[in-house]
Formats: C-alpha cells, sequence, structure tokens
C-alpha cells in the first residue's frame, strides 16, 4: 500500500484567514504607496515652501475676524489714504478702510471662487471624461463636441459674454468658471481612460461580468488621479487672476464684497498707481504669492505621481 499525501479539505476558518491575510496585503501595499508619494513631494523643497505659503494665507483669511482689528467696510474720513503704520498695517484706501483687513477677508471670496470653481469643473469633467472615455461609442462623440463648443472660443470673452447676461454675483461667477473650465479637464481624463483602458487588469475585470461604471469610477479613475489633482491645482490659479482680472475691470465680484480684485479695482486710478503705492502693492504681492504657492504644490504634486520617476 503506497502512501498518498492527504489533502485537507478547506474550511470557513481557512477562507477568514485567506481574506485577512488579502486585505492586510493590500493594506502594506497602500501604506508604501501613501508613504513613496508623501517621501516624494517632501523632497520637493519648492513644493513644501509652496504649501507652507498656501497654508498661511488660507489659514489668516479663515481667522481673519480673530486677526484683523478693522471692519474691511467700514470707512474712516479721519485715515482717509493714509501710508503702512502701526494701527494700520497695510495702510487705508481712499475712503479710509483698513487694507490688512480687507486682504485677510478678500483672500476668503477669492480663494472660494478660484478653489471652488477648480473643484466644481474637476468633478464635472472627470465624472464625463472618465466614464465616456472608457465606453465610447455615441456618447464620447457628444461629449467630445460638446466640450470643443466651449473651448473654442477664447475663454475670458467667453466668461465677459456670460457676466453680461448673467450679471455680476459670486454665485454667476463661479458658475461661469466651472462652465467654463470643465472641458480642459474632460479631455485629460478621456485621455487617461483611453490608455488605461487597454491595461489587462482591465480586461479582467470586463470578463469578470463587472458593470462599467463600476470599472470606471472604482478600478481605473485612482490610476488617473495624478494629472487630474495637477489639473486642479492649474486652475484654481488661473480662476483666481480671472477673478482678479475681471473684478479689476469691474465685471467680477460686485465692489461691494472685499476681495483681492476689488481691492485692486481701485488702482485704475494713475494718481493711486504713483502715489499710493500701498492700496495695490500688499494684495498685488499676495494674489503673486498665493498664485506661486498653489503652481509650486502642482509641480510637487506631478513629480509625486509620475510613475516614471517612483524610485
Amino acid at each position: 500500500m503506497t502512501d498518498a499525501t492527504v489533502t485537507r479539505p478547506r474550511t470557513r476558518r481557512d477562507a477568514q484567514f485567506d481574506r485577512i491575510r488579502d486585505r492586510e496585503a493590500k493594506l502594506a501595499g497602500t501604506t508604501q504607496r501613501k508613504g513613496r508619494f508623501l517621501s516624494k513631494f517632501l523632497n520637493n523643497r519648492l513644493a513644501v515652501i509652496g504649501f507652507a505659503i498656501f497654508a498661511v494665507i488660507c489659514l489668516m483669511s479663515l481667522f481673519a475676524p480673530l486677526i484683523a482689528q478693522h471692519d474691511p467696510m467700514s470707512p474712516n474720513l479721519r485715515a482717509i489714504a493714509k501710508p503702512p503704520s502701526a494701527e494700520h498695517w497695510f495702510g487705508t484706501d481712499k475712503t479710509g478702510r483698513d487694507i490688512f483687513a480687507r486682504v485677510l477677508y478678500g483672500g476668503r471670496v477669492s480663494i472660494l471662487v478660484g478653489l471652488g470653481s477648480a473643484l466644481l469643473s474637476a468633478l464635472i469633467g472627470v465624472i464625463i471624461g472618465v466614464y465616456s472615455g472608457y465606453v465610447g461609442g455615441w456618447l464620447d462623440w457628444i461629449a467630445m463636441r460638446i466640450s470643443e463648443i466651449f473651448m473654442s472660443f477664447p475663454q475670458i470673452i467667453l466668461v465677459l459674454l456670460l457676466v453680461a447676461i448673467l450679471g455680476q454675483s459670486l454665485v454667476n461667477l463661479i458658475v461661469i468658471f466651472t462652465l467654463t473650465g470643465w472641458g480642459g479637464i474632460y479631455r485629460m481624463a478621456r485621455a487617461r481612460m483611453l490608455s488605461i483602458r487597454e491595461e489587462e487588469y482591465v480586461q479582467a475585470l470586463r470578463s469578470f461580468g463587472l458593470g462599467p461604471a463600476r470599472i470606471a469610477y472604482k478600478h481605473m479613475l485612482p490610476n488617473a488621479l495624478g494629472p487630474i489633482m495637477v489639473n486642479i491645482t492649474l486652475s484654481t490659479a488661473a480662476f483666481i487672476l480671472q477673478e482678479a482680472g475681471l473684478s479689476f475691470l469691474g465685471l467680477g465680484v460686485p465692489l461691494s464684497i472685499p476681495t483681492w480684485g476689488n481691492i485692486l479695482n481701485a488702482a485704475q486710478d494713475l494718481r493711486v498707481l504713483e502715489q499710493n503705492w500701498w492700496i495695490w502693492l500688499p494684495v498685488g504681492a499676495t494674489i503673486s504669492l498665493f498664485v506661486l504657492s498653489v503652481n509650486f504644490i502642482g509641480d510637487g504634486l506631478r513629480d509625486a505621481t509620475d510613475p516614471s520617476q517612483q524610485g
């Protein structure tokens, strides 16, 4: 009689152990990827400096009531166009309002417009681009034609046209930026899906009978988040600059609401440019620093999420 190897039948406890082992392996891989991403980002000095500047400006704007000593909307006829001093750190404008307080409170609105518009346009572009890029067909053709219609016009001209039609308000400006900004990130998300859908794991998921929405959003989208995050940072900087430009021309947020662009609106006067530099220089420097910090963060995210640069 020959000895035969007897295989013990698998029990429910064995299946539980297998699931626990698979979960731990997945968690270890996720932790390793997060650690590698954080290490790459922290090794980029400009990205770290940009994040620090971004955090300082955002926190100061968020806690403006605790930092600013003056009301940004209250005029003071006894302190009209005063240069920087111990009482008014950035000086006062032509109606005696404290510019430091207006810069802090204006940062709330300007950052809301820039970041909110970028996130909303990214949400629309990703939802449409990921699904249509994976499925293709008539849905992809229609989405592409609609995006081409929006992108065929110069964005600033389209923004001016919509502002003239819808009117000036904070909500209208966010809606306008969202409608005019989703096309670029849609095309980026679509391009990523066209390349990722040919991967072997996507073919395997399709063979298991998973639905297209689940494959696109749950399994393919995480592999395309790197360029999308970079695009969001660039869109945020671009929308902040557009808001400042439109408000400077008097076509953005109503002048009654303090924003960085509305503060710059006073610099249309040549006398202010020559004699009252403190009215426009601090807010101009703040806009430049914030936009540079966002661009530095975008560069850091690009390098940290680029597979070709992973060690």
